[in-house]
């Protein structure tokens, strides 16, 4: 079985798989996101995912911070999005355009709108310095102090 965790990776993707990168993660926060989903019965039935694990990645999100509960009529919870959560949204754009262009041979079976103009919302890489328009191969990863400082600690080497 597969763990959970990336302990031995230095890195900010993998510390966000182990928040969103479960099995249902991903369409559980689109669904609360993008289609106001807030209770259990309504993530369960649109997504078809099994009771006990929609309640497990739902206790998860809680715990991590992406959601938070409140009580509802006849003592059932709802879950909402936190700002942590509502940070996600732009990964879910994302990953939904690389699956248009990648994995919708018929075309995309929904579309990102801005609500208040109806044009169609993307997800763009850009410089916040110079804020020109990017592509993929303009970028560059760069190692900061911080790796280093991590890297350290995780050998069992004090900070200098």
């Amino acid at each position: 079985m597969l763990g959970r965790t990336y302990d031995k990776e230095v890195c900010s993707a993998a510390r966000a798989l182990e928040l969103v990168g479960e099995r249902w993660s991903l369409l559980i926060l689109r669904n609360a996101a993008f289609a106001g989903m807030t209770r259990f019965t309504d993530f369960q039935k649109s997504l078809d995912i099994a009771p006990n694990v929609l309640a497990a990645r739902l206790e998860h999100f809680v715990a991590a911070g992406l959601m938070a509960t409140s009580a509802e009529f006849a003592g059932h919870q709802t879950y909402h999005l936190t700002k942590k959560g509502l940070d996600f949204t732009p990964v879910i754009i994302a990953l939904t355009e690389w699956g248009d262009r990648w994995a919708a041979p018929d075309g995309p079976p929904i579309v990102y709108e801005h609500e208040e103009c109806g044009g169609r919302v993307r997800h763009e890489l850009s410089c916040k310095k110079c804020e020109e328009s990017l592509r993929s191969q303009d970028v560059a990863a760069r190692k900061t102090a911080v790796m280093g400082r991590l890297q350290k600690r995780r050998a069992g080497r004090p900070n200098s």
